[in-house]
């Protein structure tokens, strides 16, 4: 459709919200004042009149807009077409996101179940400790699993989990009210580790019962990966593994 200079006059015209001659002209006294449109203007215009692109359709299709996509002018339909399209594929993806994120909490979810599956069926209290770790270990394909016991009972007492632990390690665990995640700083629960040169990165866990002030052990994570365990990573779930593996523990307490 071709639009004529006398309609394209009367189209800003009408944005401005100024009269046309009925010839389709505006008075030259007029159109000299207005050679300056307020842009700011012709917006408040537009949206206090949503009906005008109804009412004058032959501008959806005149109207031109630089497409950042296409690298050219397009009509003011197809921007829109553009705009709704990158919506629709934004979108898409955080749904996507949301679907991986999904599956991964229900692995994890499933992991968990398995391991604390495996605590309740250990029948003998002194290989918990081991049933902790070696479960821990093989579900959850960590690296390198070990926790340290204090405070057991006299059964207990000579548990491999109660050896080479010093006053300075139940020190650091009383101050952990949460998971400490991050690199290995030659931390003494991490010497407890079977290979613990090769350890990067290591997420040590309090044991505790309940709210108690004092902890009686540390479960020990460690890899050689140094982005396994970092300090901005969530700790919820390792939370979930300290509070359950205590539940487990707290049984060889004097």
């Amino acid at each position: 459709m071709i639009v004529s200079a006398c309609d394209s006059v009367d189209n800003l015209a009408i944005l401005h919200g100024l009269p046309a001659s009925p010839g389709g002209a505006i008075l030259t006294d007029t159109l000299t004042m207005t050679t300056e449109l307020d842009p700011n203007l012709i917006a408040d215009y537009l949206l206090d009149h949503p009906h005008f692109f109804e009412e004058h359709a032959e501008l959806l299709s005149t109207i031109k807009l630089t497409s950042p996509v296409m690298g050219r002018a397009v009509s003011l339909q197809e921007r829109q077409m553009e705009i709704l399209r990158e919506k629709i594929r934004v979108q898409e993806l955080r749904m996507a996101d949301l679907m991986r994120i999904a599956q991964e909490n229900d692995e994890i979810t499933n992991k968990f179940q398995a391991w604390s599956r495996a605590l309740l069926l250990t029948r003998d209290a002194a290989d918990l400790p081991r049933a902790l770790t070696t479960q821990l270990q093989e579900i959850f394909h960590v690296p390198q699993v070990t926790v340290r016991l204090w405070n057991l009972g006299q059964d207990h007492a000579e548990n491999w989990a109660t050896h080479d632990i010093s006053d300075d390690a139940r020190l650091f665990a009383n101050g952990l009210s949460a998971p400490f995640c991050g690199p290995n700083k030659d931390f003494e629960a991490a010497s407890w580790l079977d290979d613990s040169e090769s350890v990067k990165s290591v997420a040590i866990l309090p044991l505790r019962v309940g709210a108690s002030p004092d902890a009686f052990g540390l479960l020990v994570l460690g890899s050689p990966d140094p982005s396994r365990f970092t300090s901005d990573m969530g700790i919820d779930f390792l939370t979930r593994i300290g509070e359950t593996g205590s539940a487990a523990l707290a049984c060889l307490l004097r």
